[in-house]
């Protein structure tokens, strides 16, 4: 489909000629002969929102003040916050996040014809891809079965869902689905699908080059940033919106400049390189903000590195981790197979429009920070959080901090830096798991012969996740110590669950080529599967008697994976401890199989012959690396992987779905249902009312992740979800994840704030998804909201810090809108989740004055007002009067997180869907 540009005027509007191609792009360089402003020393990263303006700029949406103060904003020291409307250039999907956006927009389809127009309105009117990564589960692992066998039962539990998406991808003009068993969304993404300039027609037939943009249902769509292509997550519901032609709203961000200098030492990898920078950006404090990373350590840094550490942007919480175009752009490009016509495209056109980075780049930064690459030391991060950074040679003392804080009721995890010191802030030294001190344990009898496990014995060492698995350096590192350990002796643990998921049929191609996989075979890293597994909570169970003397004990299970998340409660519910790690030291934790083994000093084992085998005897050199990586991963397999990417497998082939204008949605279906987001809508809109008498339906801590609002991972029967599926008669083997039901809003209502270690202030030190009902007994949040919408009293929820943080998941907002929360009340809100909210109709405020829930004594007893909503201006401030159990008031201000004028007019129409709905209704 042509894309529509803004006003075809020659001042902005210029043509290049590359080799035989010629198209028309959008020139800064022109804008600023043009009178608009000198855009010279701008960011690359804020050059390409910039050349958005240019190109849509109509005098309306996109007006020549927007464009000038882009100028401005380089005046006033990197700060200029003006309301833009900002189109990206497609989207991106995962089918976790994706399922339920489809069933959106079919709902939509469903909603516009009810309203008296054409469901032909409901197309993506920008390309949306959507990648099958997020229903792979490890039911089979450690042997040559487990690939297919895992696959088989993919399509068992999930072929409601495939039959869905694939009517979708017939149905939908500019919808293409990436099959099951290809690779991770995001890594599909840079390496085959993001192309860092990209072109199409405009509305007058022309060829028009500009910067690749997206957005995307994941929160590491941010990955694609190391390839200089600007992306970010949002929301299902916001990337709706993007597809469906509405501008996204955003302030022009602040950027803080990250300079890297010096170079990588021997025996550190990219993974320690982007913990410590997660650290220090948490630290500094981004949210909301774009980073760009800088310096002369870029000439060293390879782009496969640069992806890893803006896959982390979530984590690290800015809206991206920007690197520009350089000649590392233009290896990585030619290597993964992209055509060479884009490629000579891409660098000709970032340095005729300023974005290509040389000698000389020097922009202006809101901020600043700097890292000497040379000061990087190997290490993980856990055992909560990513940004809770460990040097390895103090990870087991750091481990035992833990348990001892757990175990003396002081949760280290719970306070701002992740982990408890002993006495007088000194660490202590560790005990010897099974003597005296804090360590619990158990044995297990199993076909492996018995065993003694104990708190901190590693029960799942998963190679897995978009961060890691896209980067040769550290698989083909993993391979190696995998190599070398075996032919020493060394295997897995055999309580360790073991695993490896590619994020591309690109890294089993070649790990093959440097005859490594044998190796990763020999101790238990067998191929699971192509996706996102371990690391959204995926990871299967474990072992029946492992799992038992787990809970039975109160141990504390520890998992490594290579991933990006460890919150509490995703990787497995048996799983109390999990910490991020490169995949070759996921490889050392599980021959060694103990967290209270300090791997830098202690031996991993013994070999054949009896002798003490140390980390430093299996590590391979950097120079092992990069030969082989030089070797083995070539332009060549790239193309022939992606040669047929939307083909897929028999199965997928197999798949059949009926032509349709809308879903013919099955009644039985426990997957899929109709939602009744639209059911009664009108034309017509209303103003914001006030908020008046709402109770409180949780109280909430910091740091509250949208996994802890509406987690991914598996769920029992005896939760409000797996009664529900119960009654409809699913076994309990069938249940799959909270991921894959994404599309029963029944479920996920089910599921919201379900997590099974939130803790609710409201309770005494209970974890899990409960509160206080009507009648002031414990209940599960979903029976007590239900029961609170028969009265018809609205909700509220109080929280901390950092609220909404981690994935971009819909379902934290859409699942809080749908339990009848009217306002979420919090000390801070991650970007995402406060854009989804808003999408929803749920209105953020923030606490101000110093006002905190602890500071005001919130018991949930409370009952809360909120006024001067009928007239609010974004960012205004509001009362809020808490009418507390004892009869007393108060009277505090909140600022209304409603940041823009068109947010507001998402909230008056009941949220961003309905608006959008009503708009295309009206044009019919």
């Amino acid at each position: 489909m042509p894309i529509t540009v803004g006003q075809d005027t020659s001042q902005t509007r210029k043509t290049l000629t590359v080799g035989s191609q010629t198209v028309a792009y959008y020139s800064i360089p022109a804008a600023t002969a043009a009178g608009l402003g000198d855009f010279s020393k701008l960011p690359a990263a804020l050059k390409v929102v910039l050349e958005n303006m240019l190109r849509f700029e109509d005098g309306k949406t996109v007006s020549t003040d927007d464009i000038k103060a882009f100028a401005e904003w380089a005046t006033k020291g990197g700060k200029n916050p003006r309301e833009i409307a900002y189109r990206p250039a497609r989207v991106l999907m995962q089918d976790f996040t994706g399922v339920p956006a489809v069933v959106d927009l079919a709902a939509m389809r469903d909603g516009i014809v009810a309203l008296g127009g054409d469901a032909q309105k409901i197309n993506p009117l920008n390309p949306v891809d959507l990648v099958i990564d997020h229903s792979v589960m490890i039911d089979e692992f450690g042997n040559p079965r487990a690939f297919q066998m895992n696959v088989d039962r993919e399509y068992e539990r999930n072929m409601e869902r495939y039959v869905f998406l694939k009517w979708g991808q017939k149905a939908f003009n500019n919808f293409r689905v990436v099959p099951p068993g290809t690779g991770i969304c995001h890594q599909v993404n840079l390496e085959y699908l993001a192309q860092t300039v990209w072109t199409d027609t405009d509305q007058n037939g022309d060829e028009v080059a500009y910067p690749d943009t997206l957005v995307g249902t994941d929160s590491h769509t941010t990955m694609v940033n190391g390839a200089a292509v600007l992306g970010w997550g949002v929301g299902g519901i916001e990337a709706e919106a993007a597809m469906l032609g509405q501008p996204i709203s955003m302030l022009i961000p602040e950027v803080v400049g990250f300079e890297l200098t010096g170079r990588m030492m021997e025996g550190t990898t990219g993974t320690d390189l982007v913990l410590k920078v997660v650290e220090m950006l948490r630290e500094k404090g981004v949210v909301g903000k774009f980073v760009e990373f800088y310096g002369e350590g870029l000439d060293t840094l390879p782009l496969a590195d640069r992806a890893t550490i803006a896959n982390m942007a979530p984590e690290y919480g800015a809206t991206c981790g920007f690197f520009p175009i350089d000649d590392e752009t233009i290896r990585y490009l030619t290597q993964t197979g992209r055509d060479k016509d884009r490629i000579a495209l891409v660098e000709a056109y970032a340095k005729e429009n300023g974005f290509w980075r040389d000698a000389d780049y020097a922009p202006v930064y809101t901020d600043t920070l700097h890292l000497d690459m040379g000061t990087i030391v190997p290490a993980i991060s856990g055992p909560k959080r990513p940004q809770d950074y460990i040097a390895l040679d103090g990870a087991a003392t750091a481990f035992h901090q833990y348990v001892k804080g757990i175990r003396e009721g002081k949760d280290a995890s719970d306070r701002a830096e992740g982990r408890w010191e002993g006495e007088g802030g000194q660490p202590e030294p560790r005990d010897i798991p099974g003597n005296e001190g804090h360590h619990k344990k158990g044995y297990v009898q199993s076909d492996d012969g018995n065993y003694q496990m104990h708190d901190g014995s590693i029960v799942i060492a998963s190679i897995t996740s978009c961060t890691n698995t896209s980067n040769p350096y550290v698989m083909i590192g993993a391979g190696l110590v995998a190599r070398k350990a075996a032919a020493l002796g060394l295997n897995r643990k055999p309580w360790v669950k073991t695993s490896l998921a590619p994020g591309s049929q690109v890294v089993s191609a070649y790990l093959e080529a440097a005859d490594l996989q044998k190796d990763l075979d020999a101790i238990g890293f067998n191929l699971v599967g192509y996706g996102c597994t371990t690391c959204i909570g995926n990871s299967g169970p474990l072992a029946p008697e492992i799992s038992q003397c787990i809970n039975d004990n109160d141990l504390i299970g520890v998992s490594v994976l290579s991933g990006n998340r460890n919150f509490e409660g995703r990787i497995s519910p048996d799983v109390r401890a999990n910490y991020l790690a490169s995949p070759p030291l996921v490889v050392a934790y599980a021959l060694v199989g103990d967290m209270n083994v300090d791997i830098t000093t202690e031996p991993l084992g013994q070999d054949k012959d009896g002798n003490d085998v140390y980390l430093k005897d299996i590590w391979p050199t950097t120079k092992e690396v990069a030969d082989l990586v030089q070797q083995t991963v070539t332009r060549e397999a790239f193309q022939e992987k992606y040669a047929d990417v939307f083909k897929g497998d028999d199965k997928w082939q197999g798949v059949e779905v009926t032509d349709s204008e809308t879903y013919d949605w099955p009644p039985s279906s426990t997957y899929v249902r109709n939602p009744p987001y639209f059911e009664g809508m009108t034309m017509e809109t209303k103003k914001i009312e006030n908020i008046d008498g709402a109770h409180v339906l949780a109280v909430l801590g910091d740091m509250i992740t949208t996994d802890h609002i509406s987690p991914a991972g598996s769920f029992k029967e005896t939760t409000p979800a797996g009664k529900y599926l119960t009654e409809h008669q699913v076994p309990v083997r069938e249940f799959n994840s909270y991921g894959s039901r994404r599309g029963n809003h029944e479920v996920m209502m089910r599921g919201t704030f379900a997590n099974i270690r939130i803790k609710n202030e409201m309770l005494d030190g209970v974890e899990g998804g409960y509160t206080k009902g009507p009648d002031g007994e414990q209940t599960s949040i979903y029976d007590a909201a239900m029961a609170w919408e028969d009265k018809g009293v609205p909700l509220v929820i109080f929280g901390g810090e950092q609220y909404g943080a981690g994935s971009s998941r819909d379902w934290a907002a859409k699942g809080t809108a749908l339990l009848g929360v009217k306002a979420v009340i919090a000390e801070s809100f991650e970007r995402i989740h406060r854009s989804n909210l808003v999408g929803m109709g749920v209105i953020p405020f923030e606490f101000t004055g110093g006002d905190t829930r602890k500071s005001l004594g919130l018991t949930g007893e409370e009952e809360v007002s909120i006024h001067g909503l009928d007239t609010i201006s974004p960012l205004a401030e509001v009362p809020c009067t808490i009418k507390f159990a004892d009869g007393s008031e108060k009277t505090i201000t909140l600022k209304c997180r409603i940041d823009t004028a068109v947010e507001i007019e998402y909230i008056e129409n009941g949220g961003v869907l309905h608006y959008v709905l009503r708009n295309l209704a009206r044009a019919a």
